[in-house]
């Protein structure tokens, strides 16, 4: 287990990775169990937005889905959120908990499995969705956005962060037949997290849901 300090801005988030957790059925690394340059763009461009007053984060209950190691949703706890939801698979669920421990947010963030697909009504009203690089396979964006659709409501806004490769707008086309529009609002070049030699684009969007197309002020 690998242990980073993330710094944004003033805030530091702990982030424990797990590069030896693998699927127990098929063997194969589970690739949530680390930290993702797409979880960094969203964390930072949140962070840019939130100081801008371009996007409330302070009092909104946030869901994460897909969370991985959780930086998205961890951040905008120390944003302001009263309430944050880190969902993922259950084999993520342990080390979700852990870097909520690690960074002192018991009281705020809550972690539960999640898979795409299930109807996550339970959870009540969501004020602001995060997703980071969920973007990878046209064939899962269906279940993805039921579980979209359970929580979403009038007043909700989504965010997402990918880094820009093949299959990427494919994913977003089945989202928009599934009843969801993605507006880019910012590309970026930055060196990977994992290889500072290499680069790599990055977009971030604001998603709506179709049936709510006219975004807010606040995006």
């Amino acid at each position: 287990m690998a242990i980073r300090e993330v710094v944004i801005d003033d805030t530091c988030v702990t982030i424990h990775e797990c590069d030896d957790l693998g699927d127990p059925i098929t063997g194969r690394a589970i690739t949530g169990s680390w930290l993702w340059d797409s979880a960094l763009c969203l964390s930072e461009w949140i962070s840019e937005v939130v100081a801008n007053n371009q996007v409330r984060i302070s009092g909104a209950t946030v869901l994460e889905l897909g969370a991985g190691t959780g930086l998205p949703g961890l951040f905008a706890a120390t944003s302001g959120a009263s309430h944050v939801i880190l969902t993922d698979v259950g084999s993520l669920v342990p080390n979700l908990c852990a870097n909520v421990g690690a960074n002192g947010l018991e009281d705020l963030v809550q972690v539960m499995e999640l898979k795409w697909g299930e109807d996550a009504s339970m959870l009540g009203q969501v004020d602001v969705l995060l997703l980071s690089d969920l973007f990878y396979d046209p064939e899962e964006m269906p279940a993805l956005a039921k579980t979209m659709h359970s929580v979403w409501a009038e007043g909700t806004r989504g965010y997402a962060a990918s880094e820009v490769r093949d299959g990427v707008d494919e994913c977003l086309k089945v989202l928009q037949q599934e009843g969801f529009e993605s507006h880019e609002v910012t590309l970026m070049t930055r060196p990977l997290n994992r290889d500072s030699v290499e680069t790599a684009l990055f977009a971030v969007y604001v998603i709506s849901r179709l049936s709510y197309t006219g975004l807010d002020s606040e995006n």
